[in-house]
């Protein structure tokens, strides 16, 4: 079962970076500066495409990326206890890219989000 689920996460994540890196999709830049975009949107209640817990969850396992405290610590455990990190960061990750996928997608469908064209010069 730990096999199957470590198998499925791989899969998610390199999904999604198949996506993030997608020839004429959205930089990661892009990304960043959507999130703050669909945080007010979520806020609003125009875009229902994704929740606030959902987010929170997001910014609680970057959260604990960052955190000396650690279910494994590296200090005792070394590579191994690197590992939670590395699944929660990869789960971050996956979930941001894909989040920020859909509500791209949803700014471009409903004609919201920065009126600029990708490679158009911004002064």
């Amino acid at each position: 079962m730990a096999r199957a689920r470590s198998l499925a996460y791989v899969g998610a994540l390199g999904r999604a970076i198949r996506l993030a890196t997608k020839a004429g999709g959205p930089s990661l830049g892009d990304r960043a500066v959507a999130v703050p975009r669909m945080v007010a949107a979520i806020r609003s209640g125009e875009y229902t495409g994704t929740s606030m817990g959902k987010l929170g969850l997001v910014a609680a396992g970057a959260a604990y990326v960052v955190s000396p405290v650690d279910l494994l610590p590296e200090a005792v455990l070394g590579v191994l206890g690197l590992a939670d990190d590395a699944m929660v960061l990869g789960w971050v990750a996956t979930t941001l890219v894909e989040e920020t996928e859909k509500f791209l997608e949803w700014e471009r469908e409903h004609g919201r989000g920065p009126q600029t064209v990708p490679g158009d010069v911004v002064g």
